[in-house]
């Protein structure tokens, strides 16, 4: 999964990948301090779509490449800011769906998937399946 961060005027998106399992345990600490957040609840919700979290997310990659970067100082419109799953997780999911969604809606559920697969960002780090977004 990626954080994807295209602000009003930049020609090219800034991404960074986003493995719930590999944030460093200070920042993770950090990210708890600023949202009021277990790590857990903080993981889920960033997948639900809080803006809290969102922006948690974005200070910590942002702060990583600027040292001197304040939490306040981090601030963004909703269509600059997004999570963009990569295409093995896409079809993990659809490898997912195809097993569990009702008959009835399997089709439309698949074909939405094959879709965003190709759009996707193909992620080179992604070796054989990829791991589940959500770290529980």
């Amino acid at each position: 999964m990626y954080l994807v961060y295209t602000p009003e005027g930049s020609e090219e998106p800034t991404r960074w990948r986003y493995n719930p399992r590999k944030i460093m345990s200070a920042e993770r600490e950090n990210i708890e301090r600023l949202t009021g957040r277990n790590w857990t609840e903080f993981s889920k919700e960033v997948v639900q779509g809080s803006s809290l979290c969102r922006r948690a997310l974005l200070f910590t990659f942002q702060k990583r490449e600027h040292p001197t970067l304040k939490f306040d100082d981090v601030d963004f419109a909703w269509d600059e800011l997004e999570l963009a799953y990569s295409k093995g997780e896409l079809q993990q999911m659809r490898d997912a769906a195809a097993e569990s969604v009702p008959a009835d809606m399997r089709a439309a559920v698949l074909s939405k998937l094959d879709e965003q697969i190709a759009e996707a960002f193909e992620d080179p780090e992604e070796e054989g399946k990829a791991q589940p977004p959500v770290a529980v």
